[in-house]
């Protein structure tokens, strides 16, 4: 090869005919010039598509985050309510229980039993829908994406 005859960053005409460019000088480094793109710019794509991706999955992981956590207080706000509710049906029906045994007969006690039973239904109502938002929590889209970026990285994703 004739680069060894030639000083470093000099114009060698033959490296100008094997590359079609003449050869660049970086600081005295002799530095031929190939159609390729050069490992500094795949280097420096890599780096910047994994801070994109990175930045991409942390605010998919914040949406989610947000989103679960939104149904998760709605979930611990209906089990509060189901759990006033049950505390009422509780304080009625032994109101009701008490009074009943006390009179004996269809009176009063009755009346306050039916309201316990009322409350005691709504308490059900409420504790089944508070089950119903807490189940399904997470962040599936995010756990998704995450599991792609092996493929993506050795540029088979899939879409």
């Amino acid at each position: 090869m004739s680069s060894s005859a030639t000083p470093p960053g000099a114009y060698d005409g033959f490296a100008e005919s094997r590359t079609g460019h003449a050869p660049v000088s970086s600081g005295g480094a002799h530095t031929p010039m190939t159609e390729d793109v050069s490992l500094g710019d795949r280097l420096s794509s890599i780096t910047e598509d994994m801070s994109t991706l990175v930045r991409q999955e942390i605010a998919l992981a914040k949406a989610e985050a947000t989103r679960s956590g939104k149904r998760a207080a709605k979930g611990a706000g209906m089990f509060g309510g189901a759990g006033v509710a049950g505390h009422l049906a509780l304080v009625f029906i032994s109101l009701a229980a008490a009074w009943g045994l006390g009179t004996l007969g269809m009176g009063l006690g009755w009346g306050a039993l039916i309201v316990g039973i009322v409350w005691a239904v709504v308490a059900a109502v409420l504790a089944q829908m508070g089950k119903k938002n807490v189940e399904n929590l997470g962040m599936p889209q995010t756990v998704d994406t995450t599991k792609r970026i092996p493929d993506a990285m050795k540029g088979n994703e899939t879409v």
